[in-house]
This record gives structure tokens, C-alpha cells and sequence, in this order.
């Protein structure tokens, strides 16, 4: 264990954040100095600056989300009880709703099938599970994008279309007002709505992380007990773990180490990485750079420029993990939810950005994908589409596209692949963090905040669809849909003259292991 978690840590109901003063204790002294603490746990929308104030006087709900949520636990018991014969949940729509759910059910060991994607492997295989016995949550602020449309279609071909008993299968999660809200009733569905106040990652314990997670089976009113026993905490100067972490971050950053690696320590809860990355990448405007490393040993989870944060289960007051970290952050489930968005809230006023600056929308599913051109080689499983300038060849398209990393740049791996089936392809991130000394991340087309970054150099993997999906009553189907999302991101990079790299598997299995072979050999 690091000497710096052997310290003093900030405590509070049974959530600890070890190491967080070594880290830069004048970021905290600062934030304490402009009354952060109290500002921020009395909503402030000042805190961000006049530019902010707007967004953040309508953004600034989840900190009290907590308390607004227990008005949803009578309907959903009724609900529960009432399809307790649908034992297949599946939740659909935009990933910043639903990664919470997902690592909700995850982490508390329930089933729930999350369907982000336009991939048609993941959509078939949730269709052909006991579709008389499921229920489709569908989550979206406003109204359906195009792969959640096709999501519906699907489903309600698989229940024959309409009527009472396919009305009986949906469960709407929405804003009040929202055409899909509207739509809705005119499917008869149920519909719960989500905290207007609340909206994007921060919505962890609003309706849209608690309605399916609480369908999948997990005790949803302990998470809202252990935010509500942390939020108490909140407004301190001393034992609020909140702040301890926020200074932390912007500290380091501030410090020249604005890559946050977040690990898992061996004590449970490992999926909140993720949900933490993509919170503080929304929250920091670029100013942090989260990586969800697989381990704390893992290439790129320390060195130099690198803040290494461990998270894990509640381990007792005053004991730190096991890992080698710079931070440790333990407790339960729910106050990890609160205890994360406080402190990115807090980096942010720290950092001086905006957190709830909407993100540019991108070109994304709406547009039909263009003729990409011949490849500039193919080898094996492989074709290599390098941009203009690059070697032609994947070898030495990697090494080109990781030497050319600059000193404040990272490199940015999106798949456009079945998370499950295609899960291998998670080995590249470690492989070329290995290669290039620089951070690495890797997501999934589905989950891509961050995809069109102005800083990174990107690579891009798409693969063949050899069993497409037809998408009831569109004329396109699945596969065309992902190529389209595909191609809208790739729009967006050269809008923004990033240097990217495609790679599209013909054989997908083939093809991630002949990348991980050539990246494993790959030096610069």
C-alpha cells in the first residue's frame, strides 16, 4: 500500500478518500478559501462563472436528486409487482442514461441487458431471449434518436406489433412534456419521469439509473440512503470526501498530471470506472483526461503526468486498499454516485470550466454513410484506410499514428463493435499505451464522449456485419445504422483536422487478434 493512504483521510458515512491532501493541499485550501463547500452544497450557480450561471441554475438538481427519488419508490414496487412475470430487462437509449443503470445492476450483481448500440449482434441476441418475457425500458431526455427508434421497432415486431399485451412490455423513462413522452401514451406504456433538473452522467440516482436497475432487482432505496447519509457531509470544510477528491483532480491537473487513471482496487464496484470517466470527461471540458485502466498495474495507469485514483466497496473507516495509488476512494455504492459528482462539480470551479456545457452534437446516426474509398492496403483480416501522408500498411499505420502523439495529446480508440462477442478488442488499449507512453483510452461507438476531441489522434475499428438486422418500417437496417454513426464521427474529426486512422475487421475475431498481434509488436 502506498505510504500516502497509510494518511489522514477525509470520512464520511463510510465513504473514504485517502491521499487526496498529498496530492496538492493548496487546491483545497484555495477551494475553501471561496467557500466552495457551502456555495456548491447550496446550489450556487455562481460557482462557474457568469457564463455558466444559466445552465448551472437548471443543472444543479443532482445534489438533492436523492431526496426527489424516493417519490418514485411506491410506483416502482407497484410496477415491479405488477411484471413480475417479465423477468428480462432490457434498457435502451443514449449512453450518458443509461451506463449508471448498467453499473448499478453490474455492481449489485442483478441482470440487465443494456442495448446503446446499433451493432445488430447484441440487438439480435436480446431479441431472441425470451421476448414474451421481457420489458424494454427506453431512456431519453427528450425524444428517440434514430438507434433507439430502431431498438422500439424491433421489439415490437418480436411482440407482434401493438395491442394491450405489447403496451404492457414498455416502460418509458423521460422528461415531462418530451415527444417521447407523447409517444408514450400513444403506446399505452408506462411512463415515469425523470428530474428535470438533473440531466446527461449526473443522473445516476435519478429515475433514469434507479427505473431499471430497481426492475433488474436491486434494493434502489439503499443507494438512495447511502447519498443521503454522505450529503450531510457535503458543505464541510474537514471530513467531506467530496471536496477532498475535487481538489485532488484539479490540483493535479492544474500540476501538470491531468490524466486521471481510475483502477479498481479488488474490493467490488469495478464498473464505476466507467461511469466515473465519462462523467468527469463531461464535467472537465477536456481540462482531465480519464482513462478506466483494467488494473492498477496496467500500462498508463501510472507514471509521470498520471493521477492515479483506486476505487472500491466499503472497506471500513481509516483502512486503505491494497494498491499502489495516489488516491483511494472506498465506500458504498450510493455515496460514491453523490461523492463523484461533487467532486467533478468541485474540479470544474477549480479548473474554471463549465460542467454543464451541452456537448456538441455529433454527426453521428442522421446521416447516410459515405464511399470510403478503396483501402490503401489489406492484409489478412484487415483493411487499412490510412489518411493521406500515413504508411499504407497497418504495421507502419500504427507506428504513424502513436509517434506522432504530441506532449499534451492522447490517443482516442472508438470501436464500433458488440462490446460482448468483440470484448478483445479491449486488450489494445494496454498494448498501445505500452507502445506510445501516453494515455490511451478505448470506448465503444455506443459510448463516445470525447470521440470528437480537439486534442487526441484517433483509430477507429469497424467491422463486417455478416447477419444483418432489417429495422421494422425504415429503410435501413442496423448495420447501416452503426456504419452511419461510423462515418458521422469520422465527418466530425476532419472537420476538426484530427489525424485518424481506420481499421475495418472483415473476419472480426480474426481481425482483433491479427491488431493485437501487430499493436503488441508495434514500437515508436
Amino acid at each position: 500500500m502506498s505510504d500516502l493512504l497509510a494518511g489522514p483521510a477525509d470520512i464520511a458515512a463510510g465513504l473514504a478518500v485517502h491521499g487526496a491532501d498529498a496530492v496538492d493541499r493548496s487546491a483545497r485550501a484555495a477551494l475553501v478559501a471561496h467557500d466552495v463547500p457551502a456555495r456548491l452544497a447550496a446550489q450556487d450557480p455562481a460557482l462557474w462563472g457568469p457564463g455558466a450561471e444559466a445552465a448551472a441554475r437548471a443543472r444543479l438538481g443532482w445534489l438533492d436528486t436523492h431526496c426527489r427519488s424516493r417519490d418514485l419508490l411506491p410506483q416502482l414496487a407497484e410496477l415491479t409487482a405488477e411484471l413480475g412475470d417479465l423477468d428480462h430487462v432490457v434498457l435502451a437509449g443514449d449512453a450518458d442514461l443509461t451506463l449508471a443503470a448498467e453499473v448499478i445492476a453490474g455492481c449489485l450483481d442483478r441482470p440487465l441487458t443494456v442495448l446503446d448500440t446499433a451493432d445488430p449482434g447484441p440487438v439480435r441476441a436480446a431479441v431472441a431471449d425470451r421476448p414474451a418475457r421481457t420489458v424494454l425500458v427506453l431512456a431519453a431526455r427528450h425524444g428517440l434518436d434514430r438507434t433507439a427508434d430502431a431498438h422500439l421497432r424491433v421489439w415490437r415486431a418480436a411482440w407482434d406489433d401493438s395491442g394491450p399485451e405489447a403496451a404492457r412490455h414498455v416502460v418509458v423513462v423521460t422528461a415531462p412534456g418530451s415527444p417521447l413522452e407523447a409517444l408514450a401514451d400513444e403506446l399505452g406504456a408506462v411512463v415515469i419521469p425523470a428530474d428535470p433538473e438533473v440531466a446527461g452522467p449526473w443522473t445516476a440516482l435519478t429515475a433514469f439509473g434507479l427505473v431499471p436497475a430497481a426492475l433488474a432487482g436491486a434494493p434502489v432505496i439503499e443507494l438512495l440512503d447511502e447519498a443521503a447519509a454522505l450529503a450531510g457531509a457535503l458543505d464541510r470544510d474537514r471530513d467531506n470526501p467530496g471536496l477532498a477528491l475535487g481538489a485532488a483532480l484539479a490540483g493535479a491537473a492544474e500540476h501538470g498530471r491531468a490524466t486521471v487513471a481510475l483502477v479498481p482496487d479488488g474490493t467490488g464496484l469495478d464498473g464505476l470506472r466507467h461511469w466515473a470517466a465519462a462523467l468527469l470527461a463531461a464535467a472537465t471540458g477536456g481540462r482531465v483526461l480519464p482513462v478506466a485502466a483494467e488494473s492498477p498495474d496496467a500500462p498508463g495507469a501510472t507514471g509521470a503526468g498520471v493521477l492515479t485514483v483506486g476505487l472500491g466497496g466499503a472497506l471500513g473507516a481509516g483502512v486503505g486498499p491494497g494498491v499502489d495509488a495516489d488516491v483511494a476512494v472506498n465506500g458504498p455504492l450510493g455515496a460514491h454516485f453523490l461523492t463523484w459528482e461533487y467532486a467533478a462539480a468541485v474540479a470544474a470551479a477549480a479548473l474554471r470550466v463549465d460542467p454543464f456545457a451541452e456537448p456538441a452534437d455529433p454527426a453521428g446516426d442522421d446521416e447516410p454513410a459515405p464511399d470510403a474509398g478503396p483501402p490503401s492496403s489489406v492484409e489478412g483480416a484487415i483493411e487499412v484506410y490510412a489518411p493521406t501522408g500515413a504508411p499504407a500498411d497497418l504495421a507502419g499505420a500504427l507506428r504513424w499514428l502513436c509517434a506522432g502523439l504530441g506532449e499534451d495529446e492522447h490517443l482516442a480508440v472508438t470501436a464500433y463493435l458488440d462490446r460482448r462477442a468483440d470484448a478483445a478488442v479491449t486488450g489494445l488499449r494496454p498494448l498501445l499505451a505500452r507502445a506510445t507512453g501516453r494515455p490511451v483510452t478505448l470506448g465503444w461507438g455506443s459510448r463516445r464522449p470525447g470521440v470528437t476531441d480537439a486534442r487526441g489522434r484517433h483509430l477507429l475499428i469497424t467491422g463486417a456485419v455478416t447477419d444483418d438486422l432489417p429495422v421494422p418500417g425504415r429503410p435501413y437496417t442496423f448495420a447501416e445504422l452503426q456504419a452511419a454513426r461510423a462515418a458521422g464521427d469520422r465527418r466530425a474529426l476532419a472537420g476538426r483536422e484530427r489525424p485518424v486512422l481506420r481499421l475495418h475487421l472483415t473476419e472480426r475475431a480474426a481481425g482483433v487478434a491479427q491488431l493485437l498481434d501487430t499493436a503488441g509488436r508495434t514500437r515508436t
